[in-house]
């Protein structure tokens, strides 16, 4: 188990490095993931349910199954700089649009992000967010993990947990946060 372990370290890490990068070329990061622990801690709570709507999409809708991730992770992001104290205590199923899981981008679009669904920024968001979920699945074919294996149920929560926190680091800058060093003496 501890060699499958170091494979699925391993794949996280390349693919969060993949998928900063990518944004990066889309100038959405500056070369580093942001966050906040409040924000990691949310994903420690929905992600349970998050793998369970990706599992069972992914046949599917694969980029769906992993874009969504990504816009939770953004959604999660602009409640947290918006007022926290209302919002920490969401469920996973209030990011959900009116149709359920199936339009919990658009929700998160226009609801919680505050952007029309045909305006510039949302169009950019969805290419994005495809872009990444289809890098990931390049990524995944390209490393071999057997279809419907254990192997392939563990790299998808990896998948999953990245594009969470892609997300989130991309709403993080578009709402102007940046990582500063702190030089501490």
């Amino acid at each position: 188990m501890e060699d499958r372990k170091a494979i699925y370290d391993s794949f996280e890490e390349k693919l969060r490095a993949e998928l900063i990068k990518l944004c990066t070329q889309f100038e959405k990061l500056n070369g580093k993931l942001l966050g906040s622990p409040d924000i990691d801690e949310k994903w420690d709570e929905y992600a349970r349910d998050v793998v369970s709507d990706a599992v069972v999409n992914f046949n599917g809708y694969p980029v769906v199954a992993l874009a969504w991730a990504a816009y939770l992770g953004a959604g999660v992001a602009s409640r947290w700089d918006c007022g926290w104290e209302a919002h920490k205590s969401d469920k996973y199923q209030d990011y959900y649009g009116a149709q359920g899981y199936d339009d919990m981008d658009e929700h998160i679009t226009r609801d919680i992000i505050g952007k029309a669904l045909d305006s510039i920024e949302a169009k950019e968001m969805a290419a994005l967010f495809s872009s990444c979920a289809e890098k990931a699945l390049g990524l995944i074919r390209h490393e071999g993990f057997e279809s419907q294996s254990i192997e392939a149920y563990y790299i998808l929560i990896r998948c999953v947990k990245v594009m969470y926190q892609i997300g989130a680091s991309v709403e993080l800058k578009r709402l102007g946060y940046n990582y500063v060093p702190v030089n501490v003496k």
